[in-house]
């Protein structure tokens, strides 16, 4: 027996995998969601697993989400990978790659793109150390069309209507809402307000309350702000519940404007399926307009399975240009092991593989050869058997993976081809050359 010492294989907290069953599944969830996108006219991208760290600092408050790279064998002196670390989220790079790529894009540039991405925070229910993301932004030069803010969740509403989950709600907002009323209330720092507001539905009225005290604003300023979070709706009457509140800019009204736009456009899509939720506020600094954030219905607590918004200057500081952009990610890998856990998938096949070939003998591999090659031309998933076991096993081998149809080639010269149907139990004579399933 080797002394090699054996490590013990452990799963890696935050890490999801799955069996080739589940994967099965993701996968058609990922063919279903690239094609809803196309189906749009968004274009596939994809950047590298890892970015400059002054481009991955873009964001700000999520340093202590990056992971850097060093390699293990690295010398003291070699700091080549230091500056490197692996994107926590798609849209900074996805920022990064317009300005370096800008000469050869036309604009607006309408992309998507389906990658992994890791965050370094503590692995929790719903939340991932590493995980797949779904995102489509548009980026023109200037300004971008406010016709975008509502066709983004157009497009994610019917993606995710087209997959087997939960009932689900977006919520949508803007910030513009949010930072002119602050400032129509006299408030010196509306982002901090921002900040605390995103965290109401974590901490209730009085966590967010004790915030703002401590940020040094008064009950008349925080009275208000705690009431515009309250207000709610499916339609433009919730621009009117804001402006009942008193409070009067020319930035709160822009942002009611575009507010009541994007309702408006999206008026005719299933009742309660989008709603105006003025609690809405998405913490990260970038935001400038329009936000999303959806969740279940039935457990609003699990976390965002979509969320995005506008920017205004997230690619621009790449380049001198002014490059806003608005976007919408799907949390793929949040859904999905959300449903695993839950007993909700249903596994797809072991293997893809329409069709084994059984190899009789040595002999007569040559011709189980030819017979995959003439299967697989006809668009049949083919695997020739391995060895030349017994047939019994070659057979319970093709029923262990699955496999629908099991090919015996001529066991002798001049003998016929035969296909058995797995599920059927029946075997007859076929023409590799012509041969289709029944039903």
């Amino acid at each position: 027996m080797s002394d090699q010492r054996v490590v013990r294989p452990t799963p890696i907290s935050g890490f999801p995998e799955w069996t080739p069953q589940v994967r099965a599944v993701e996968q058609r969830w990922l063919d279903h969601i690239r094609s809803g996108f196309e189906s749009f006219g968004f274009a596939s991208v994809e950047t590298p697993s890892v970015e400059n760290l002054d481009v991955l600092m873009a964001k700000g408050e999520t340093s202590q989400e990056v992971y850097t790279l060093h390699r293990l064998q690295a010398d003291d002196s070699d700091d080549s990978d230091a500056k490197l670390g692996l994107h926590f989220d798609l849209t900074v790079p996805f920022a990064r790659y317009v300005a370096q790529h800008f000469n050869e894009l036309t604009f607006p540039f309408k992309r998507y793109q389906m990658q992994r991405v890791w965050r370094g925070e503590r692995p929790q229910e719903g939340r991932f150390r590493e995980f797949t993301q779904c995102d489509i932004d548009v980026i023109n030069v200037d300004s971008v069309p406010l016709h975008f803010d509502a066709e983004l969740p157009r497009i994610v509403h019917r993606v995710l209507s087209g997959l087997d989950i939960p009932a689900w709600t977006l919520n949508v907002n803007n910030r513009k809402v949010l930072q002119g009323f602050y400032e129509g209330l006299g408030i010196k720092d509306p982002i901090a307000v921002i900040r605390a507001v995103d965290k109401l539905h974590k901490i209730g009225d009085d966590g967010v309350r004790a915030i703002l005290e401590g940020e040094g604003l008064t009950a008349e300023q925080i009275d208000p702000c705690l009431a515009l979070a309250r207000v709610k709706g499916t339609g433009v009457e919730v621009v009117e519940s804001v402006r009942a509140l008193g409070v009067v800019s020319e930035l709160l009204e822009e942002g009611l404007e575009e507010l009541a736009f994007v309702l408006n456009d999206l008026a005719d899509l299933p009742e309660d399926s989008v709603v105006a939720d003025l609690s809405i506020a998405r913490g990260l600094d970038y935001y400038t307009g329009t936000v999303y954030e959806a969740s279940f219905d039935d457990d609003p607590g699990y976390g965002s399975i979509c969320a995005g918004g506008r920017y205004e200057n997230l690619a621009g500081q790449f380049i001198r240009r002014r490059l806003p952009g608005v976007g919408i990610s799907i949390g793929l890998t949040r859904i999905f092991a959300k449903l695993v856990a839950e007993g909700r998938i249903e596994g797809g096949r072991v293997c893809p593989t329409d069709v084994m070939v059984v190899v009789p003998s040595a002999d007569q591999r040559a011709e189980a050869l030819r017979t995959g090659e003439l299967l697989r031309g006809r668009g049949f998933n083919t695997e020739v058997f391995h060895s030349t076991a017994k047939v019994g096993k070659q057979i319970q081998y093709a029923s262990k993976k699955g496999i629908p149809f099991v090919w015996f080639p001529p066991f002798e010269q001049g003998g016929e081809h035969e296909v058995k149907d797995m599920a059927r139990g029946e075997q007859g004579p076929a023409d590799p050359t012509a041969w289709t399933p029944e039903g």
